[in-house]
């Protein structure tokens, strides 16, 4: 590794401490929702729950892996106002975190229409089209309006247009590209839609969103790749399982669109912001993480275990919001908030695990 390489690596470092504090502090205020209490914890913070996981956790990591892509100063902003943002939040000045956080949105969405301009694709499209709805979500947000489902287009935006690059080592039909402009298409129209018109918005976003998880499972290499072993069994399981919950996410937030209820709505926001999108996280963390430090995420049976504990605790999670079994919710919860702790403690000792043996093998090989 370079000198420069080096000290970039360590320039991300507090970038990326200050997305887990934001993901930590977002799972804890998640848990004080739910009635649990921390002697710890500041009760401020109980009302940034998902602000501090989609603006400060998803925001700093994806505006990192976006800046490592571009490999441009200036797209770290992203990253550092996101950042800032969450010591913002923690600071109880959610005015300062707004406009923080509006700012990086602009700054990540002026560095995937970089790499667009670059790289003409529908992938690189969609992904600028993520960026695209965390900005308007954000400023929704700055406004006093619900930017919710902004946040949902941005973070499933960005995952599918990561899936739909890599599923280009599957034979693609120019019908099949086409099915997958027209999903996108529609959740844009939706979200438009959701301004004006909430509920019609809510059931148009949750169509598209299901034709979207039936697009992903029916082109993903995932499909085959579940059939070998190791690191590469283990991504293809976090894959399809994502896709499972983001298909019932989909239908629950359709029918709640007709029938609106409190518990409908917080099963489909979680299966789809927790089961769909952690799934995926914990997926591609062994891929983004060697991206982001440079360091190797080598794989171990063991990354099995925050994952089962997660599909195990938020079935019970939803469970309790369909059936109005308030315990089954709130220990849903924190088995969902113990998977994600597995999660940074698992990734922790795997790159650990890898230096130590890249120091190992560097021991024997004297030359």
């Amino acid at each position: 590794m370079s000198a420069s390489a080096g000290s970039g690596v360590k320039a991300r470092l507090p970038l990326l401490a200050a997305g887990f504090v934001a993901l930590a502090l977002g799972a804890g205020a998640g848990l004080a929702r739910m009635g649990w209490t921390f002697a710890l914890y500041d009760p401020r913070l109980v009302t940034w729950h998902g602000e501090l996981m989609i603006c400060g956790f998803f925001g700093t990591v994806i505006g990192l892996e976006r800046s490592v892509a571009l490999q441009a100063r200036w797209a770290y902003s992203a990253p550092l106002a996101a950042a800032l943002g969450i010591l913002a939040l923690i600071a109880a000045r959610p005015v300062a975190a707004m406009i923080l956080f509006v700012a990086a949105s602009f700054a990540l969405l002026a560095a995937s229409g970089s790499i667009f301009l670059r790289q003409r694709a529908l992938f690189t499209l969609t992904s600028a089209l993520g960026a695209m709805c965390w900005t308007a979500g954000n400023l929704l947000w700055l406004g006093g309006a619900d930017a919710v489902p902004w946040w949902i287009g941005f973070l499933v935006l960005t995952i599918a247009a990561e899936r739909l690059e890599l599923s280009r080592l599957l034979p693609q039909t120019r019908l099949a590209r086409m099915a997958f402009a027209v999903v996108v298409a529609a959740i844009l129209a939706s979200l438009v839609l959701t301004v004006t018109l909430p509920r019609a918005g809510s059931a148009v976003q949750a169509a598209a969103l299901l034709a979207l998880a039936l697009w992903l499972l029916r082109h993903d290499i995932a499909r085959r790749t579940v059939r070998d072993r190791g690191l590469t069994r283990f991504i293809a399981v976090c894959l399809l399982s994502g896709y499972a919950w983001l298909a019932s996410g989909a239908a629950v937030l359709l029918v709640d669109s007709f029938s609106p209820s409190f518990g409908a709505r917080d099963a489909a926001l979680h299966a789809i912001l927790l089961g769909f999108v952690f799934s995926m996280v914990l997926g591609h963390a062994p891929i983004i993480f060697p991206a982001v430090t440079r360091a190797a995420v080598p794989y171990h049976w063991s990354f099995y275990i925050p994952l089962a504990l997660l599909q195990a605790s938020l079935a019970l999670r939803i469970g309790g919001d369909l059936l109005a079994v308030d315990d089954w919710r709130r220990f849903g919860g924190v088995g969902n908030a113990a998977a994600l702790l597995l999660f940074v403690l698992g990734t922790a000792t795997a790159l650990v695990r890898g230096k130590l043996a890249r120091m190992d093998a560097s021991a024997d090989d004297p030359g």
